[in-house]
């Protein structure tokens, strides 16, 4: 038998509204026209949109059977099933349940309430039936609830008890004529064609009006990476303060610029293995500047310059060590020692933003491969007030006016502290890096003239930019774990500017 053909719904429900004016209910009325009514409702909300029809919606909130429900109406309650089985002689409980399944427990508790079963003395594994017949209630009052009548409160509460109903909104609409009524609707054209032009009706069609409000596609665009937008604004905010970009190429560095001119020694923890990663090949740098390493070499021994040294005997080859820079004031060494050798001496601001390198175990605020901003001004009587005022005068124009600095120790400057910045994401302080004034003991040895003080500063890019984009885990934002969803969505951080 052939399958009936679809109704066209559009043209039925303006022919019933152009007769009879209205459709209270759209749920009837798609029941009438055989369709589902998310058909009904795709034609109504097309005519809608046109002011050919008004639609009004209805809404009700209604009890429905649970799929338990609708198997208890096909098959009977629990406790009807189970004295359906029980023979005259009765049954066991183990038999009993083989032929029930999952219904048997409920059906036990349920007709022994009703006591339509009983139990043979002595053997409580033996179901009699003790009534001939039965009156299902609660398939019954299933049944009634299904074709739409009500029940009572008490009958509903036992219901929901048992979990066989549950609540459910439905939404249907009515209907009536709109201010554009029409009995049939003309198919508007999008489009000029060929065959419009070749025939000439196109004077006569009707075209669709342009929606000049609609979004376009997207756009495949490019998105910046939050490292790279914090790196840009941090290069503005440094040249706006008159500082001059150092030279940062070199990923590998000898222990020398590294640690020796810093008057770091060579028995520092910072130099072990477990903290520094050192090159075997090439394993050592041989051009160093000879005279400047003898006094570098002095000064460590035996000090100078009103230090006592540390006192121990030095070593070249420590020295000349290759590894992966792990600060980048191993430049602003170089920057230094370049700057003491040209004469008359002049004061300078020089800032660098270049990656580094850690043996460090990862975890969500620590990489072993990180970003290192770093910022020094080398002019005479220099003071800890002017490195404050110059700390909060960057930060402050990062957005991070929440700062806090902590006294601390570096081999290489003296006095030294810590800076902390307030972290929102993880509601504590943070630190995001570290500042002092370059010791002499670093300074004289290169030439810089008496009175001549460094200020400088320290901090990796990450911290600060997970402060800025309030993300809490370090992997998020540098590394193969990132995501490219969250670099998309994060809004443009504008750094308090």
């Amino acid at each position: 038998m052939a399958d009936k053909p679809s109704p066209d719904v559009e043209a039925c429900l303006l022919s019933h509204l152009n007769s009879r004016g209205e459709v209270p209910d759209s749920r009837s009325y798609a029941s009438s026209l055989g369709v589902s009514h998310k058909e009904l409702e795709d034609v109504i909300k097309s005519l809608s949109a046109f002011r050919i029809v008004e639609s009004t919606d209805v809404t009700k909130e209604t009890w429905v059977l649970t799929e338990e429900a609708k198997g208890y109406v096909a098959n009977g309650s629990p406790e009807a099933q189970l004295v359906a089985v029980i023979p005259p002689e009765g049954a066991s409980k183990d038999v009993l349940k083989e032929k029930l399944g999952s219904v048997f427990d409920i059906g036990m508790k349920t007709a022994a309430k009703n006591k339509w079963i009983g139990f043979e003395k002595g053997n409580k594994d033996l179901v009699l039936r003790k009534v001939d017949n039965i009156k299902d209630e609660l398939q019954e009052q299933l049944k009634r609830l299904e074709s739409g009548e009500s029940a009572s409160d008490k009958v509903i509460d036992d219901l929901k008890r048992r979990k066989l109903i549950m609540k459910e909104k439905s939404i249907w609409y009515a209907l009536k004529k709109g201010p554009q009524f029409v009995a049939k609707r003309k198919k508007l054209a999008t489009d000029v064609t060929q065959e419009h032009l070749r025939s000439g009706d196109w004077k006569e069609i009707e075209f669709k009006d342009y929606n000049f409000g609609a979004q376009g596609q997207p756009i495949a665009v490019g998105y910046v990476q939050p490292l790279l937008e914090v790196r840009e604004a941090i290069e503005n905010i440094f040249l706006q303060m008159g500082f001059s970009e150092m030279p940062t190429n070199n990923f590998v560095e000898s222990s020398f610029w590294n640690f020796d001119a810093l008057f770091q020694p060579q028995q520092h923890p910072a130099r072990d293995s477990h903290d520094t990663f050192f090159l075997e090949a090439p394993a050592a740098t041989k051009q160093l500047p000879e005279d400047y390493l003898e006094k570098v070499k002095e000064v460590h021994q035996s000090g100078g310059y009103g230090s006592k040294g540390y006192g121990y005997d030095w070593k070249r080859e420590e020295a000349e060590k290759n590894l992966l820079r792990t600060h980048t004031t191993a430049v602003s060494t170089r920057m230094l020692y370049k700057l003491a050798q040209e004469k008359p001496f002049a004061p300078k601001r020089y800032y660098s933003i270049d990656r580094v390198f850690r043996n460090e175990a990862v975890d969500r605020t620590h990489l072993a491969e990180f970003h290192q901003i770093e910022g020094l001004i080398c002019d005479y009587g220099l003071t800890l007030g002017d490195l404050i005022g110059v700390l909060e005068d960057f930060f402050s124009s990062l957005g991070m006016s929440k700062l806090r600095f902590k006294p601390a120790y570096n081999p290489y400057t003296e006095p030294s502290m810590e800076i902390f910045s307030y972290h929102d994401g993880l509601k504590k302080w943070v630190e995001v890096g570290n500042s002092g004034m370059f010791r002499p003991e670093m300074l004289l040895p290169m030439g810089l003239p008496e009175g001549v003080n460094v200020i400088a500063w320290g901090l990796s890019l990450e911290r600060p930019t997970m402060i800025l984009y309030g993300i809490d885990n370090i992997r998020d934002l540098f590394g193969p774990k990132v995501d490219f969803n969250l670099i998309k969505s994060n809004p443009l951080c504008r750094l308090g500017l």
